[in-house]
């Protein structure tokens, strides 16, 4: 398989991160992905997205969180480049979206797999596109990331007889095989059980440390945000805008540890006192509906 790509630091000054390797994270000296005054609108419509702008380096795990309808999975496909941007800018590593779709895989909160592939099958999808892989070179790449989400054991296996988490590390080799910069995803884990989530959790930051991609990633739970991110955003709707950026300074590489950590749960409890003040739950603090 081709060399991991190298991580940067979150764009954030933040406690230095490092992989499980020992190796200091370096800082990036632009924006990987940079959004500049983006404005969302479908036709004469209420506006989705209004003047959002973000700058994610190199290796950043950002996390979009807010109310239902504040434009978290809008802002993902355009970052995607699978909708069209309305007004503002958008680069991806110095190129629009769809100039930059090779360097991108993304991950639905449904796991999509084929149903009449087996798990090898649906890891192989991407890679058929790919043609100077013949069947056995395809064969053994997929192999080789079904063994690193822990699926060997039912690499024969078909949808129907895997476990959601089983198929959501599946959609994950699947993504993967592709060798992404940039993993999207739009609320992976959010119809799992909480003790699936937690492990899913650990395995996707494991996988990062591996391969050095970079994460844009879409949840409706504070604890995953945090315990994922190096950075959250907070986001509310009507339209749908940026209102607080919170770093998250734990090194890594994070463990199931960290979520019994005081401080951890204090961030936990800064960044839903953000989402509550977003409904107006809060006495004294302003409402946006």
């Amino acid at each position: 398989m081709r060399p991991p790509h190298p991580i940067s630091a979150p764009s954030q000054p933040v406690a230095p991160a490092s992989t499980p390797n020992g190796v200091t994270l370096a800082l990036s000296p632009r924006p990987f992905i940079s959004v500049e005054h983006l404005h969302k609108q479908y036709g004469q419509g209420a506006p989705i997205l209004s003047d959002v702008s973000l700058a994610i380096a190199a290796g950043d795990f950002i996390s979009l969180i807010g109310p239902s309808g504040c434009g978290k999975s809008t802002l993902l496909k355009l970052v995607a480049g699978l909708i069209p941007v309305s007004q503002g800018t958008i680069n991806v590593d110095g190129m629009t979206p769809g100039n930059a779709r090779e360097l991108m895989s993304f991950i639905f909160q449904d796991a999509t797999l084929l149903p009449w592939r087996n798990v090898i099958g649906n890891v192989e999808l991407g890679l058929e596109l790919e043609a100077s892989l013949d069947a056995s070179r395809r064969a053994e790449k997929a192999n080789d990331l079904i063994r690193l989400v822990g699926l060997t054991h039912v690499a024969r296996h078909y949808p129907r007889q895997l476990s959601g988490g089983m198929k959501m590390r599946v959609s994950i080799a699947r993504a993967l095989a592709t060798r992404p910069r940039l993993l999207l995803m739009d609320e992976p884990f959010g119809a799992l059980d909480e003790m699936t989530r937690d492990r899913l959790n650990e395995e996707i930051l494991r996988l990062r440390s591996e391969q050095g991609w970079t994460a844009l990633f879409v949840t409706h739970s504070v604890a995953e945000a945090v315990f994922l991110s190096t950075r959250v955003v907070v986001m509310q709707a009507n339209p749908g805008r940026i209102r607080r950026e919170i770093p998250i300074p734990f090194p890594f590489p994070r463990t199931e540890a960290l979520r019994s950590d005081p401080a951890f749960l204090s961030l936990v409890g800064d960044v839903s006192h953000a989402l509550r003040e977003l409904n107006g739950a809060l006495p004294g603090k302003e409402s946006h509906p």
